[in-house]
């Protein structure tokens, strides 16, 4: 015997199927347009480089930060200095760059006595503001992690008095005949 209880409507998947008898197959939601970077004359790219080296900028201009990185990025980045390279802005900064929208995490050293959440905060309103300012990217989030705490009898590897004694040093190594007294 043929089943006589064959149905042309197909079966609701979801509860707003079944409500609204709208099926969710062919909706897809639009893609986000960053009307910044993405207008009529043109698309905008912009490097993960730039949005890092930009975030590591605004990230030392806050009082309170001692240095970016951890304990290996600040060593390599000593190594670098120390054979006359410069220092890397992008040092302890991580981006993320997808369809105009920028996630950052930065990792940073503060100085001994600043109440960590408030500068943390700070540092997340200076990398934002420069960052939507100077590139016309949305920031979905800034990452603050610290890593240690600058003591103030401490010394910090990138400090710009130990560069300049580096470099001075690496000078007098290359040429003898130059005396320092």
């Amino acid at each position: 015997m043929a089943d006589n209880n064959t149905n042309d409507t197909p079966t609701p998947k979801t509860v707003a199927e079944a409500t609204t008898g709208a099926t969710t197959d062919a909706v897809e939601s639009p893609r986000k347009v960053n009307e910044n970077l993405e207008t009529e004359y043109g698309t905008t790219t912009i490097d993960n480089a730039v949005v890092s080296k930009i975030a590591g900028i605004a990230a030392r201009e806050v009082s309170g930060v001692a240095a970016l990185g951890g304990g290996g990025a600040r060593l390599v980045g000593t190594i670098r200095e120390s054979f006359g390279g410069n220092e890397d802005v992008r040092q302890g900064v991580s981006v993320t760059v997808e369809e105009g929208v920028s996630s950052i995490e930065v990792a940073i050293i503060a100085e001994y006595g600043v109440a960590i959440h408030e500068l943390a905060e700070a540092i997340r309103r200076n990398i934002i503001n420069a960052i939507e300012r100077m590139t016309g990217l949305d920031v979905e989030r800034v990452d603050v992690v610290v890593h240690d705490v600058k003591l103030p009898n401490e010394k910090v590897e990138d400090s710009q008095d130990e560069s300049d004694n580096n470099n001075a040093a690496v000078a007098a190594q290359q040429n003898p005949a130059i005396n320092h007294f």
